[in-house]
């Protein structure tokens, strides 16, 4: 049994976004991992401010959301980051998030790359929607994602759904018309089998 933390970053309650992280959860829930949802809408996270408070020996100096985050952070073994595509991209809620993760992050004697800091090793992946459907429509989240979790804090990629053609973003959620949802709920039922 994994413990999977699945973060939302905007959307709203009942639109693409949370529909494709409800059935992501019920298939993580019918293979018997524990999970938590945490909406980003209702806890705030503020992004880095980069004063390297806690480049020595300091908690971070803001007070937010983010403090009550960090054992569920540490906690788990993977890491679902879940947004709607906003301009071209993740949310800023989603972005202030990643952020924040400087302060969890450890000396590291031997950097790789010339780095400072080593982070926890945690499993990922990255569930977004969009109206759009366009072959270019999450190349920059895709690409941020990537860069940031992947390569640079050096989390493992277990996936992505990327739900394009969900709809107008001026009308009602359209998410249900594509196949996206079923994907979703597979996804998270055989992420950790096979």
């Amino acid at each position: 049994m994994k413990n999977i933390l699945v973060v939302q970053g905007g959307g709203r309650p009942k639109g693409n976004t949370a529909q494709l992280v409800n059935a992501f959860i019920k298939g993580v829930q019918e293979a018997g991992h524990q999970i938590e949802l945490v909406s980003l809408l209702k806890t705030e996270v503020k992004g880095c401010l980069g004063c390297n408070a806690c480049r020595f020996g300091k908690p971070c100096i803001q007070k937010d959301g983010f403090n009550d985050l960090v054992p569920k952070i540490k906690a788990a073994d993977l890491i679902v980051f879940a947004s709607p595509v906003y301009f071209w991209t993740i949310s800023s809620r989603i972005k202030a998030f990643i952020e924040r993760f400087y302060c969890i992050a450890e000396e590291d004697p031997n950097p790789p790359l010339g780095r400072y800091e080593r982070y926890p090793i945690k499993d990922c992946a990255l569930l977004m929607t969009a109206a759009d459907d366009f072959f270019w429509t999450f190349g920059q989240a895709v690409s941020y994602y990537e860069f940031a979790l992947v390569n640079y804090i050096g989390f493992h990629d277990k996936g992505m759904v990327l739900a394009g053609g969900c709809g107008d973003t001026n009308g009602k959620a359209q998410i249900h018309k594509t196949n996206h949802l079923t994907r979703a709920y597979e996804f998270g039922k055989t992420i950790y089998n096979g």
